[in-house]
């Protein structure tokens, strides 16, 4: 069904019904809930702790169990933020604290592995590109440059990329 046939089916509906249909997609549909439960009591601050804290618990057990350092954990938080509408400079925050967050945990190694320096760059790069979209950079750079300056002193095989992205920002 196309948009505008969509329209056209909502339009012939009589309020109530229309009340009912949605009503019906909250209880059934988890997506169609939350969207709505964000909209009307949006409580980002709450949203951002808790994925800062999945992000961090993901790099940081608190059970002493391994690290499993999946850069899949934060994405799709950032996922969910995009399709909830979050603030772009709330989401920005959550891109760059978790390259952050990777950094932290990678500064007590000696040899970081590659896949792991390119997985970083990669959200890097996202976050780089996301803030320059949303002209968020006078904000950020400071962070920006200071992931940069980290991978350089932890000696990151991928070092080069990330200068070459951050001498963009000048």
């Amino acid at each position: 069904m196309s948009k505008k046939d969509l329209k056209e089916y909502l339009k012939s509906l009589e309020k109530d019904r229309l009340e009912e249909q949605i009503l019906e997609l909250y209880d059934k549909f988890d997506n169609v809930k939350t969207f709505y439960n964000f909209a009307f009591d949006p409580k980002e601050d709450k949203l951002m702790g808790e994925a800062k804290f999945r992000i961090s618990k993901e790099y940081f057990p608190q059970n002493r169990r391994k690290a499993k350092a999946r850069r899949s954990v934060a994405q799709n938080q950032i996922r969910h933020f995009l399709q909830l509408g979050v603030d772009p400079g709330l989401i920005a925050d959550v891109m760059l604290f978790n390259i952050e967050v990777a950094q932290t945990f990678s500064s007590d190694k000696h040899n970081v592995a590659e896949a792991f320096s390119k997985s970083m760059f990669r959200s890097f790069e996202q976050a780089a590109d996301y803030i320059h979209q949303n002209e968020l950079t006078s904000e950020f750079i400071k962070r920006i440059y200071k992931i940069k300056e980290e991978a350089e002193v932890q000696k990151w095989p991928n070092l080069y990329q990330f200068e070459k992205l951050t001498d963009q920002f000048d």
